[in-house]
């Protein structure tokens, strides 16, 4: 049986989506029961989940996806895709100063980037990323703006770049990111890279 070992969630991007699934799911009912003078009233409350119920809200996006919403692959991406492969990752500071994390590796003839925020990885404390991004990093724009690009380089060029600058070993990870771009890259490579629903180590 293989497990998987969570680093990375995107809660900001599990909470929108499971609003528009399910809009009742982020809230659990309780029922108070009062005594009235002459009758007996039933109130309910709406308790904000706690932490501990992150990875069960995931698990609801992602069979959500699977069965109906666009999900595909690495190979045949659709608005959502998954991925089991090796990868390089870890924190970095972008171009633009402020800080992220970033995964990148190769399948067949495809280059992939996969970048967010710090905040979303497994084991960060709360207010750990102190910095305040002017746009957040599931964004295009913010998620180029901090690959070290130089001046004039192509898109597809600095994800490549970034994706070949990563050190250390390879880690078999499985994925569903947000498709941001699909484009061709030099040498007949196509170059995908998406914002991470979530990362996973698997063994």
């Amino acid at each position: 049986m293989s497990f998987r070992y969570f680093v990375y969630i995107s809660d900001a991007k599990v909470e929108m989506l499971l609003q528009q699934i399910d809009p009742g799911a982020m809230r659990k009912r309780s029922s108070e029961v009062g005594l009235g003078l002459q009758f007996l009233t039933a109130k309910r409350s709406g308790e904000t989940l706690a932490g501990a119920e992150r990875t069960a809200r995931l698990e609801k996006v992602v069979r959500y996806l699977g069965d109906f919403g666009d999900l595909g692959t690495v190979e045949a991406p659709g608005q959502f895709f998954w991925g089991l492969m090796p990868l390089r990752w870890g924190p970095t500071v972008g171009a633009d100063g402020f800080p992220m994390v970033y995964f990148g590796g190769r399948a067949g003839g495809t280059v992939l980037g996969l970048g967010g925020s710090r905040a979303h990885m497994f084991g960060t404390p709360p207010g750990g990323e102190q910095q305040v991004l002017p746009m957040g990093r599931s964004m295009l724009p913010s998620l180029l703006e901090g690959l070290n690009r130089v001046d004039g380089e192509e898109a597809p060029d600095a994800v490549r770049a970034a994706t070949d600058a990563l050190r250390g070993p390879a880690q078999t990870m499985e994925f569903i990111a947000k498709r941001l771009m699909d484009e061709p890259g030099a040498d007949g490579e196509r170059v995908l890279l998406g914002s991470p629903l979530y990362v996973a180590l698997v063994d």
